[in-house]
């Protein structure tokens, strides 16, 4: 059984990294289906919005925060390889590092930089629009289910 301060640090990073999900969930199942029900523009410069708004303390915390914590986690498994729980720890931290931290830095922010750069009321904003509503969720259905996979495996290593 896991205890001391080793339980400590997967019931954090169960926590961690199950606030993500919720987080991303909620985006791909409500807020992004009503951006997109909105006319290009204003979709365009409410989700230039929240990505500014997105960057706070708080959910830098909590997103880079999970990120640090998994891959403290990964580290202190390899070291004690306890008897039980081993592997559901080590895919937990690499469906959040790769699934959900990686695919934000290689698929969302990229996206997130492109919208940035347009003005939301042009032809050229509104065309990349439709294709940003679409590839953006996309992606974050897989940071959504890395999220989910990850608190599910230290939930599993915990049992």
């Amino acid at each position: 059984m896991i205890d001391g301060p080793y339980f400590v640090l997967v019931v954090l990073g169960l926590l961690g990294t199950a606030v993500v999900a919720g987080v991303f969930c909620g985006f791909s199942t409500f807020v992004m289906k009503g951006l997109a029900s909105l006319p290009p523009a204003q979709g365009a410069a409410a989700m230039q919005a929240i990505n500014i708004s997105a960057v706070t303390p708080a959910f830098m915390l909590v997103f880079v925060g999970t990120a640090v914590l998994c891959a403290v986690l990964a580290v202190v498994t390899f070291v004690l390889w306890p008897d039980e729980g081993t592997v559901a720890l080590l895919l937990g931290s690499a469906l959040y590092l790769v699934g959900c931290f990686g695919v934000t830095m290689v698929a969302n922010v990229p996206r997130n930089d492109t919208l940035a750069a347009l003005d939301p009321g042009t032809r050229e904003a509104a065309a990349y629009w439709q294709r940003y509503v679409s590839e953006w969720t996309m992606w974050n259905h897989v940071r959504t289910a890395a999220s989910v996979g990850a608190a599910l495996c230290y939930l599993l290593a915990l049992a």
